[in-house]
């Protein structure tokens, strides 16, 4: 980090700024208004996707396999992470990593954007925590009117029985 002083015509009078030589903002992958996520915690390989594709599946990767490291990730609170582990736990690996798969298109740009796109719903899903459902027991006349209906099949059933004479 250097200065640079720019001295104007008139006697006295030095206008200094701070310039940061070859310092690029980190790029950031935005999740909300308050979460983004640095390129720095998310790890992308290109894999052979499945599926049909003729002969150019054997020779391109375009599938993607995009991990997170939750439990290194200084960006998302705790209880998202809790959640996530909980519901995802088949994808997050022994060390922490949320591992997703993306290959359902033929490049790699869109297989790209499908992986980061899956892992931002993943994370907004789980932001809020989810309501509890609360227990409801049914109304009187809902119950009278199942037990109308029972009685209705029940006659229905008994009608068509056959009785013989003894």
């Amino acid at each position: 980090m250097f200065s640079i002083c720019i001295i104007s015509n008139s006697p006295c009078i030095f206008r200094c700024y701070d310039k940061k030589i070859n310092e690029t903002p980190e790029k950031r992958m935005r999740i909300s208004a308050e979460i983004e996520i640095p390129e720095s915690e998310i790890t992308e390989s290109f894999i052979r996707s499945g599926g049909p594709g003729g002969q150019n599946i054997n020779k391109v990767s375009s599938a993607v396999q995009l991990r997170f490291n939750l439990g290194k990730s200084t960006v998302l609170p705790d209880h998202v992470k809790s959640r996530i582990m909980q519901h995802h736990h088949n994808w997050i690996t022994k060390d922490g990593e949320l591992i997703i798969e993306a290959g359902q298109f033929r490049t790699q740009r869109q297989n790209r954007e499908s992986a980061r796109r899956k892992l931002r719903m993943i994370v907004v899903s789980h932001l809020k925590p989810k309501k509890k459902r609360i227990k409801t027991k049914p109304s009187h006349s809902a119950r009278q009117s199942r037990l109308d209906s029972k009685k209705k099949h029940s006659q229905k059933k008994s009608l068509r029985r056959d009785t013989f004479p003894e």
